[in-house]
């Protein structure tokens, strides 16, 4: 099932939710969905919205209905750096820390259902399954961090920029968005604080890998014209 990443949200209760199947709530069984429901509600936030700051009380965790969120932290010299970027189905909040540990921004229209911390857990204490589900998002989280760490390490802008590509081409692919266009609703700025380039250097490559026929730029999104290249470069 295609999952949109930009519309408004289409869905009421959880049984009619389109990324159910993907999220938190996978584990649960019909009876399950309507006390989680019970639990929950649904929120909107414009673009450039703030849905949390970092070092603020965590009060929420959150499940991504629809939209794009970036995730970061601000350093202590005012500088951001970029540790992800949140899809349909990806679960927000799941640090023990007392406090939010990174900010998450709309980067687009997003739609999100939105739990309280108190009492989801009350909600887990009796249901392994759900607190199984819980673990498994978060060691999908900790593979993505250190995918990251190694993203950020010695690798040419080139390789930075392709494996970001085919990364994100993959997480599309896991919600059901495959098609000739990969759509990148994150700007340059967005790409490059993510993987530690400055913007110039993210355009010239960008550049760079349309002139060398492995993609092809358009608006909103790019192509990818030679996907061998591209997946090479990636796994350098």
């Amino acid at each position: 099932m295609k999952v949109s990443l930009l519309e408004g949200s289409r869905w009421q209760t959880c049984a009619d939710c389109a990324v159910r199947g993907f999220a938190v709530c996978a584990a649960l069984d019909k009876t399950e969905l309507w006390e989680l429901a019970s639990l929950s509600r649904h929120i909107q936030h414009e673009q450039g919205a703030t849905v949390f700051a970092q070092a603020t009380v965590a009060t929420s965790f959150f499940s991504v209905l629809e939209g794009v969120l970036r995730l970061y932290k601000l350093l202590p010299d005012g500088r951001r750096q970029i540790i992800g970027f949140a899809l349909p189905g990806d679960f927000l909040g799941l640090a023990g820390s007392p406090q939010y540990e990174f900010s998450a921004d709309a980067i687009g229209a997003v739609t999100l259902c939105q739990f309280s911390r108190a009492g989801l857990a009350r909600f887990g204490e009796d249901r392994p399954r759900f607190l199984r589900r819980i673990n498994e998002l978060a060691g999908r989280e900790l593979t993505r961090a250190n995918e990251h760490m190694v993203l950020l390490g010695r690798r040419s802008a080139e390789e930075k920029v392709a494996s970001f590509l085919i990364g994100w081409r993959d997480r599309l692919a896991g919600i059901g968005h495959v098609g000739e266009v990969l759509p990148l609703p994150m700007g340059r700025l967005d790409i490059a604080d993510y993987l530690g380039l400055t913007i110039e250097t993210v355009s010239r490559t960008f550049t760079k890998l349309e002139r060398d026929g492995v993609i092809r730029i358009l608006t909103g999104g790019i192509s990818l014209l030679d996907t061998a290249r591209a997946e090479a470069l990636s796994a350098a």
